[in-house]
């Protein structure tokens, strides 16, 4: 996974929208990153987005905020999406 959001960000592309279903397995066993109906192409690393867009458990704090992100978002969620392989549960998971 982290060579995927390395390749699409030496492209300029932020993916914002990674979950366990947008990750499929090829017939190799390799992974298959999917669905970049919310992938955005920015034009520098420093560039700022303001969209309030993704999956709401894997979104970084400062999409929810609305405070600006770059890039670095796509690494939150890689971190939500390990804290969910790990322990069964996204994080900040509660029972309402």
């Amino acid at each position: 996974m982290l060579c995927c959001f390395e390749n699409l960000h030496s492209q300029k592309i932020i993916y914002r929208d990674l979950k366990p279903e947008n990750i499929v397995l090829d017939m190799h066993g390799n992974i298959v990153l999917t669905d970049f109906g919310l992938a955005k192409i920015f034009s520098e690393n420093d560039e700022l987005n303001y969209s309030f867009c993704g999956s709401p458990q894997y979104m970084a704090p400062e999409i929810i905020l609305q405070e600006g992100y770059n890039c670095s978002a796509d690494f939150y969620s890689l971190g939500a999406l390990l804290h969910e392989l790990v322990t069964g549960l996204p994080p900040f998971y509660d029972e309402i």
